[in-house]
């Protein structure tokens, strides 16, 4: 019998995403441990909108093990870490239980997350950066989980906060 091919690979995850395209492109990588993420958290608060948080913290924070270190043994400037795994910044979503409850939801903010972040990767400082869910969208306004209009308003919500991110002093590429 003919072995015929196949015009997909058979693992569904053997394709990059967009996200995860645009992601290795611009070489930002997601925060994946638990360490890592407060790592983020307990850095600076960022920015903030009516529903999100933007956590930010220097590199060295989330990857201290793999920090260029100089003959002294004291960490390299930021300028000078360019061995550094993430030398593009490293993001993380976290998306609650406690604001979306059901998973298709979650789901569908944290793609969102992804995928604006994705645009605003080359405005942001190479940091470590968590897009924080801070409050719940209203359940009777957003009757289905993932409605058209709730992914409008989310997207719209995390533009905001990534535009305003890209202005901010501490976090914006052209500032001090």
């Amino acid at each position: 019998m003919p072995s015929s091919t196949r015009a997909v690979p058979k693992a569904a995850n053997a394709w990059l995403s967009n996200s995860a395209w645009v992601g290795a492109v611009l070489n930002v990588q997601r925060l994946k441990t638990r360490p890592q993420f407060q790592a983020a958290l307990a850095g600076k608060l960022g920015v903030r909108t009516a529903h999100f948080a933007l956590h930010s913290c220097e590199l060295a924070q989330i990857y201290p093990a793999q920090m260029p270190v100089s003959a002294s043994g004291d960490a390299l400037s930021a300028s000078s870490v360019a061995a550094a795994p993430a030398s593009a910044g490293a993001l993380g979503a976290m998306v609650p239980k406690r604001w979306a409850k059901r998973a298709v939801t979650r789901n569908a903010i944290k793609r969102q997350i992804y995928s604006v972040s994705a645009q605003f990767a080359p405005q942001l400082r190479p940091r470590g950066h968590v897009v924080r869910l801070r409050a719940g969208f209203d359940r009777k306004e957003f009757i289905s989980a993932t409605s058209d209009l709730l992914k409008a308003a989310v997207r719209a919500e995390l533009l905001d906060l990534f535009a305003r991110a890209s202005a901010h002093p501490q976090l914006g590429v052209g500032r001090a």
